[in-house]
């Protein structure tokens, strides 16, 4: 700033406050000093600017590695509400590694990131202690609600989600219906798990001995899981997947067994991710609003980084049934 300054004959300051817009600067000098500006390629440099406002305009984001395409799709949410709002995105794969998220945890406080948004599994989730050691960091935890009042949270209504699936299934005429779960350690998992029982027993229908196949949220799961459900002595007529990738999964095993799916074997999948609607047939399924859960936490983020003292909440996205020809 200081050669612009003495190539354009002006203070630093008027320098300044050409490139901030902060204060009237005649046209004039403002001519010199953009024309200095140029002939210098001066850029103004993040990191000063940072240090003076103790604000970096950075979010930083931790991930747990999946084959599932639901993250990959929040994560787009996420940093399209970054760029809208005037942020950048520093995303940190933990690989599943608990010493590695910790590790990225460190870099990224390092890096001076204004806020923190984490979307980990419950095994490896952020340390409780982390938000003792950093009580002023924003954190937004999302997909699932750690340590109660601590941070906010943004989540799905898992439980009636997959009571919507299973209703719908038992609307079709179905009574004979299975569910594959996700990991049984996982909250979500657990309510969806929850929400298929509730609506099996409204309905007084009976979830026969083995009818809950577990898998774990990736796609070679739901293969082994529709796999031992069709290896019944009395097979299911529906399935209800607690995702869409395990959903995949069965529509694979199915077909191994020359099984029509939607004329044969009804399936229900969670989460409606885009490649659901190219299946074939196209996967019925429970609707997250992913992209909106992006940009909803950062929206929340900012909010607790510009209202620190206000109570901390948990949002909670309504899911939506998307009817297609899979069930």
């Amino acid at each position: 700033m200081k050669d612009v300054a003495k190539l354009a004959q002006v203070s630093t300051s008027t320098v300044s406050h050409v490139i901030n817009n902060d204060r009237y600067v005649s046209p004039l000098i403002r001519d010199k000093v953009e024309l200095a500006i140029k002939q210098l390629n001066y850029a103004p440099s993040a990191i000063a600017r940072s240090l003076k406002s103790n604000k970096t305009k950075t979010i930083g984001m931790l991930v747990t590695t999946s084959n599932n395409p639901f993250f990959a799709e929040v994560v787009q949410g996420v940093e399209r509400g970054c760029y809208e709002l005037g942020y950048n995105l520093i995303l940190c794969n933990t690989e599943g590694d608990h010493k590695r998220m910790l590790n990225n945890i460190e870099h990224l406080l390092q890096k001076r990131v204004d806020g923190l948004l984490a979307m980990c599994t419950e095994t490896y989730s952020i340390p409780q202690e982390i938000f003792a050691r950093y009580p002023t960091l924003p954190i937004v935890i999302m997909d699932w609600t750690p340590f109660n009042g601590i941070c906010d949270t943004i989540q799905d209504n898992s439980l009636l989600g997959a009571t919507m699936a299973t209703q719908y299934l038992i609307e079709q005429n179905y009574n004979r219906i299975a569910c594959i779960t996700g990991p049984l350690n996982n909250t979500q998992a657990q309510c969806r798990l929850q929400g298929y029982r509730q609506a099996m027993h409204q309905a007084n229908l009976t979830i026969y001995k083995g009818y809950e196949a577990q898998g774990d949220f990736q796609f070679a799961s739901g293969i082994s899981a529709m796999q031992n459900l069709l290896q019944l002595a009395k097979p299911p007529q529906a399935v209800f997947c607690c995702n869409d990738a395990m959903a995949i999964g069965a529509y694979q095993a199915l077909y191994q067994k020359g099984i029509v799916v939607g004329k044969d074997m009804a399936i229900v999948g969670y989460d409606n991710i885009e490649l659901a609607q190219y299946m074939t047939p196209p996967l019925t399924t429970i609707h997250q609003p992913k992209e909106e859960l992006g940009q909803l936490a950062i929206q929340t983020l900012l909010n607790r980084l510009h209202n620190p003292k206000q109570t901390t909440k948990t949002l909670t996205l309504t899911p939506m049934l998307v009817k297609r020809l899979s069930a």
